[in-house]
């Protein structure tokens, strides 16, 4: 499963809101080749395809793919507005590693 939290959620709501997204469409997460870790994080929306594992929570559709939900299971996606800067941060129970600024892992 890929949980989001509440202030995610909202900003997932508010970005597709103001972008012209197909309404089947959710946020893709993907773990790709890359990085300076091995692994880097991707979201965009796109729409389910087969095979793709999809969760629902406050009203925000996850889309994950098969071979990326086998590094993603159990991630926790959240929106930080802090002093250092704002977005998304991925927090992956299956990251060995990450690098310095949290957008790669080891897997």
């Amino acid at each position: 499963m890929i949980t989001v939290t509440s202030q995610a959620a909202e900003k997932i709501k508010g970005i597709q809101a103001a972008q012209p997204t197909p309404a089947e469409a959710g946020l893709r997460s993907r773990g790709t080749g890359g990085g300076c870790s091995g692994f880097q994080y991707q979201l965009a929306f796109d729409a389910p395809q087969p095979g793709d594992q999809v969760f629902e929570q406050d009203g925000v559709k996850v889309v994950v793919d098969p071979k990326s939900f086998l590094y993603l299971s159990g991630t926790e996606i959240d929106y930080v507005d802090g002093l250092t800067g704002a977005g998304f941060t991925l927090k992956n129970p299956n990251a060995k590693g990450s690098c310095g600024c949290g957008s790669s892992f080891t897997a």
